[in-house]
């Protein structure tokens, strides 16, 4: 289906069939097993803002963290999401740039992925910290010096651009679909409103294009930089088991692995709830799955790189905790993340039997929970070693902590649903782009 423009260079071609309905599927009423699900979301969201809202006016000597382990499950839910964000940002910007075909249909739920827990990860300091209401210092007092400055300049640098990444193509999908039968009262006002004035122009084409690969080019380095500044609140440390040039790298490499992991549970989850089987093929998930086996085997590269210096050397405090991990108290986390978060994906992708969107979905949600897992481990074992005497620390989360960290899992969720209840699921401009420059080829 070439396009074809009218005489002020408007698209006049209607929509591909069956695409519209696709692409606006979330909106439609829900089932009644959907407004079962919202409902859950909804009450364990509301119980997570209740519980902080309980430890702002009671202290946070609610939660479990102590003088030995000042950073707790807060901070591990804090890097957990905010890696999960790069997975979606880096997986739509490095398909646009090599111009991918099978990109379309997963673009915008990887850039709605990568929005949604990007702004759950980036209020997590304010969970963490004793005094919430008095974070406008770090603007009043800045200490130019400190990894914790440059962490809130470089959350907000990062959340401004892929916000902007994922806007950009959705204003061409209202203006798009703004005349459609099925956009009709509210939404058809909000849909022409969010258009700001798309007709569909050649040129119109040309900046959005121009726009998006410049945001894309942007968007890499900058989410590398971003994980890389957060690895530095802890590297920049003495403390064994943090203090080490591989950090950045670390934090970078399960980044992308772990947010390309959940992209793929989002997608599949999408995919049949809402019935875009046509739209979305196995192809694309296999794909995905491809792209998180390598990011998996450069992790477990990195992992044993790790391992093998640190113990090597033998220094003492170090060899404490690696002991600790490997064979001692911490020894049953350690190895259901390497087995599950690395051994079990890699063999599920590497036969064909198991190579199926059924497969890809189990693989990726192993990952998904063996890296929260994994953040603990590099988080909460080093601050229980002691660095005078030999007393052990220990840390286990209160209530208040769960009861934080499983509505902010349940937030993201909820907030993609509410998401694509405004805007089009699928990338319906860039879809049709493609399936024309495919048909202009053949």
């Amino acid at each position: 289906m070439a396009r074809t423009w009218n005489s002020d260079m408007t698209a006049v071609l209607p929509l591909m069939p069956g695409l519209e309905e696709a692409a606006l599927a979330p909106m439609g009423r829900f089932s009644r097993g959907h407004r079962a699900s919202v409902w859950l979301l909804l009450v364990l969201t509301a119980g997570g803002i209740a519980a902080f809202i309980y430890q702002f006016s009671t202290g946070i000597g609610v939660t479990g963290m102590n003088d030995r382990v000042f950073w707790g499950i807060y901070t591990v839910d804090l890097v957990t999401f905010i890696g999960f964000s790069y997975g979606g940002a880096l997986v739509s910007a490095i398909l646009r740039l090599t111009n991918a075909s099978w990109r379309g249909p997963i673009s915008r739920l990887a850039e709605g992925t990568a929005l949604a827990t990007l702004a759950v990860g980036a209020l997590f300091p304010l969970a963490s910290d004793g005094h919430p209401e008095r974070v406008w210092r770090l603007i009043t007092a800045l200490q130019i010096n400190s990894p914790i400055l440059w962490d809130m300049v470089a959350i907000i640098t990062y959340l401004i651009a892929t916000l902007v990444f994922f806007a950009l193509p959705v204003v061409a999908d209202m203006g798009r679909l703004q005349s459609a039968d099925s956009i009709v009262g509210w939404r058809r006002r909000w849909f022409r409103a969010g258009a700001f004035g798309w007709s569909g122009t050649a040129e119109q084409h040309r900046v959005l294009h121009r726009s998006l690969t410049t945001i894309a080019i942007i968007i890499i380095p900058l989410a590398v930089m971003v994980h890389t500044v957060l690895s530095y609140a802890f590297s920049l440390t003495s403390r064994p088991g943090w203090h080490s040039t591989i950090f950045g790298p670390y934090f970078v490499m399960a980044a992308i692995y772990s947010g390309v992991a959940l992209v793929v549970v989002v997608i599949v989850v999408f995919r049949r709830v809402h019935h875009l089987e046509r739209w979305i093929p196995e192809r694309a998930i296999i794909n995905l799955g491809y792209l998180m086996a390598a990011l998996g085997v450069l992790y477990g590269y990195l992992l044993f790189t790790e391992v093998t210096t640190e113990g090597y050397v033998g220094a003492e405090a170090t060899e404490k905790l690696l002991y600790a991990l490997l064979l001692d108290r911490w020894s049953v986390l350690f190895w259901a993340f390497v087995f599950g978060g690395l051994v079990v994906p890699l063999l599920i992708v590497a036969f064909r039997r198991t190579r199926t969107v059924a497969g890809m979905t189990v693989a990726a949600s192993l990952v998904v929970v063996a890296f929260f897992i994994k953040r603990f481990l590099m988080f909460i074992p080093p601050l229980t070693e002691p660095l005078i005497g030999e007393e052990v620390g220990g840390y286990a989360p209160s209530w208040v902590e769960i009861v934080v960290t499983v509505g902010a899992v349940a937030a993201i969720p909820l907030l993609l649903i509410g998401m694509f209840k405004v805007v089009p699921v699928l990338a319906v401009v860039e879809i049709e782009e493609i399936s024309s420059a495919r048909e202009e080829s053949a």
